[in-house]
């Protein structure tokens, strides 16, 4: 059940899979602050992959590595056709979402209410582990509804143990499936780390990271006293730069660390790349306005931004005019 060594030196801190937010363009961003943190794809669910334009869903930069697809579904044929096709087109682990709890991801019969099937996700795990050579992981909560007792979470566990699966992520809340939206099931019910150090003392074999309210890289420490890996979600959307000295608190790397302004500079190639491919330019700024959150001018950047990148004709322009509204 060990990962592979470059993948598990990775995990010591990752960047949580996010529904809007970690596209292409955000871990483009993220990379440039950061080197080794491990970067995980939105959720794509395997009828996307499979009946949708696969190849929009899976495109992606080589300096995004190391890189991770997380999947959604529930049906072991379809899971492995798909993590085939994110193998071939060079994606480093394979991350099976059983974790989110909105209504849309329920009446698919994937997501969060897969916790009350362990065999069946187990099913998955093998026919995943059997198609392809790429680790794969999963993603989870401690319970759903009321089944949140520890020997329901350690039950589900052995069973992922059993299916070999590679590493598990575990989200340090419950699940509410009725009642809460997918916002407050991300803060309404209680963070148990204890819970999650317990698994790894149990299971001392298993790679386990720990996600939820995880808001700084001191904070990702102490839990790396505890758990092999910590990935932190939205503290980095809303503060990329948050990232900035991951390389060297978290990886041991002293590579200097480049400033905000530099990190705009180097995007900027970028982004008119990809508007040269017809991507707008708010559907990238629109990722960078915290990037300098907590200097002087950071307000005027966002707004800058917010009020002209979504504007007809709108280029990098717009970004170097915000860059002269700092300090």
């Amino acid at each position: 059940m060990a990962l592979k060594e470059d993948i598990s030196r990775a995990h010591r801190l990752s960047l949580a899979p996010m529904l809007d937010w970690t596209d292409r363009d955000f871990r483009y961003l993220c990379r440039l602050i950061s080197r080794h943190t491990l970067l995980y794809t939105e959720m794509v669910t395997t009828g996307a992959l499979l009946h949708g334009d696969a190849s929009r869903f899976l495109a992606h930069d080589d300096i995004e590595y190391p890189l991770a697809l997380q999947l959604g579904g529930s049906d072991p044929a379809a899971l492995a056709k798909c993590a085939i096709l994110a193998q071939q087109q060079g994606y480093q682990e394979i991350n099976l979402n059983v974790g989110c709890p909105s209504d849309r991801v329920q009446n698919g019969s994937f997501g969060a209410c897969l916790m009350a099937e362990p065999n069946l996700v187990a099913d998955c795990v093998r026919a995943m582990k059997d198609a392809v050579s790429l680790p794969v992981t999963v993603k989870t909560r401690l319970g759903i509804d009321e089944l949140d007792s520890y020997q329901f979470l350690h039950e589900f566990v052995s069973a992922m143990v059993a299916a070999d699966c590679d590493a598990l992520i575990l989200h340090a809340r419950k699940a509410w499936l009725k009642g809460l939206s997918p916002k407050q099931n991300r803060d309404i019910p209680p963070l148990d780390y204890q819970r999650v150090y317990q698994i790894k003392q149990d299971f001392p074999n298993l790679h386990v990271d720990i996600n939820g309210g995880v808001q700084t890289l001191a904070e990702a420490l102490d839990h790396l006293q505890h758990v092999d890996g910590a990935m932190i979600g939205r503290a980095i959307y809303h503060r990329p730069y948050l990232l900035a000295d991951a390389d060297s608190q978290i990886f041991g790397d002293p590579t200097p660390v480049k400033t905000e302004a530099e990190i705009v500079e180097m995007m900027l190639p970028y982004i008119e790349q990809r508007m040269s491919q017809g991507r707008p330019l708010k559907s990238i700024t629109r990722h960078m306005l915290g990037l300098f959150q907590g200097q002087a001018g950071a307000r005027r950047w966002r707004r800058h931004l917010s009020e002209n990148a979504h504007l007809p004709g709108a280029d990098i322009q717009v970004i170097r005019d915000a860059m002269k509204l700092l300090g």
